[in-house]
């Protein structure tokens, strides 16, 4: 293996990887169960089911920016260690994984929720969006899981370099 140029660069892409993987994990076990059961943590249900759903879609919508980010930087990371002839099966598989579920999230998911969330509450009563949001929490948690693969695989490519 080729020694590395500059660990810098090494360590603020594990620092993006770790940051966003944890703002996942954040997002999908904290925040949104404290979102949608306001009703607990208040004093009176001030949201319903809905509003709750807003909150949250507008969360999601923010974090896209961030993960639109983290696409970027993973694919332009890893095409350099690629071309660099750096390379690993199971961290081009994780690149893959975290580029599709990430943009599937960014691009996919949080817009057409958002879309069906300003037609109403009947529209995100239905079947359609139902099936939309479980797909959505699969990705993320796809996501999730991803983003731990290649984190972890690059910290032991990390120690393998001599």
């Amino acid at each position: 293996m080729n020694k590395r140029n500059n660990i810098y660069v090494e360590l603020a892409y594990l620092l993006f990887l770790g940051a966003t993987l944890g703002a996942v994990l954040v997002l999908g076990i904290i925040v949104a169960s404290v979102v949608f059961n306001s009703e607990n943590y208040l004093p009176i249900a001030l949201l319903d089911h809905y509003n709750e759903g807003i909150l949250m879609g507008e969360i999601f919508r923010r974090f896209s920016y961030w993960v639109y980010a983290l696409s970027f930087a993973v694919v332009i990371y890893e095409v350099l260690e690629y071309r660099a002839l750096r390379r690993d099966v199971i961290a081009q598989i994780a690149v893959f994984a975290v580029v599709a579920t990430s943009l599937m999230f960014s691009a996919v998911y949080s817009p057409k929720i958002l879309e069906m969330q300003s037609k109403g509450v009947d529209a995100t009563m239905s079947e359609e969006f139902d099936a939309l949001h479980k797909a959505s929490e699969i990705d993320f948690k796809i996501l999730a899981l991803a983003l731990g693969v290649l984190f972890f695989r690059r910290v032991m490519l990390l120690r393998t370099i001599k």
